[in-house]
């Protein structure tokens, strides 16, 4: 082979490794590329991800916030009505208290309520032998109701009742009237004066006084 010859040959060799370098590089180029758009994806994927994470973190812990505010404001307005609406109902029981003694300037009203009050703890004790206690000034008309409660008893029951007054004990002049029926050899003792029956009565008719005063609770289920 010539010189010529061999100097064509390596100059065909030569632009076969040449053009073999450019695809070579133009691959490698290709793939790096494809490479760093795969990496740059995962990049922005990851960084939109957390992105959104912390985002999303701090928008449940503002709604969070907000919801102890308002739950925080709905407790401390609960609280002032509900102490506002129990100042109302204390100054309506203590309004009723002043007036209990008051019930007693009525003679025969008053009498009334005391045979009232009798009658209902001799029906409770149903016992042959009770007795009365009541204020000294009011031992001459809790005589009459006696006798009043005790012709009614035998009316209704068929049978005597021994009621006698225990003046030895009697009620604190300070109280605002009524009785109270003692049975069982002094064991028993009904408490019918008025501040005991207005203490009944703020338990008994506390839940109807609401209603009327405030109407019905939508949030309560029960009732007694």
């Amino acid at each position: 082979m010539s010189d010529d010859q061999v100097a064509g040959e390596l100059k065909k060799m030569t632009a076969f490794i040449h053009q073999e370098a450019l695809e070579k590089a133009k691959e490698i180029e290709i793939k790096a590329n494809e490479e760093f758009a795969i990496e740059k994806s995962k990049l922005v994927r990851q960084e939109t991800s957390s992105i959104d994470s912390q985002y999303a973190k701090k928008h449940k812990q503002a709604s969070m916030s907000q919801q102890i505010t308002r739950s925080t404001l709905a407790n401390k307005t609960r609280i002032k009505v509900l102490s506002a609406r129990q100042e109302l109902l204390d100054e309506l029981f203590e309004k009723a208290r002043d007036k209990l003694a008051s019930y007693s300037e009525d003679k025969t009203s008053y009498e009334g309520m005391c045979k009232g009050l009798i009658l209902e703890g001799l029906y409770a004790l149903n016992e042959d032998k009770v007795t009365v206690r009541a204020r000294k000034t009011d031992y001459d008309i809790v005589k009459k109701a006696i006798n009043g409660a005790k012709k009614e008893y035998k009316e209704k029951l068929g049978k005597d009742v021994n009621v006698e007054l225990d003046e030895k004990n009697p009620q604190p002049e300070g109280s605002p009237g009524g009785v109270s029926i003692v049975g069982g050899g002094g064991k028993i003792d009904i408490n019918n004066t008025l501040d005991e029956r207005l203490k009944l009565l703020e338990t008994d008719a506390l839940p109807m006084v609401r209603t009327t005063l405030f109407g019905k609770n939508e949030n309560r289920r029960f009732y007694d």
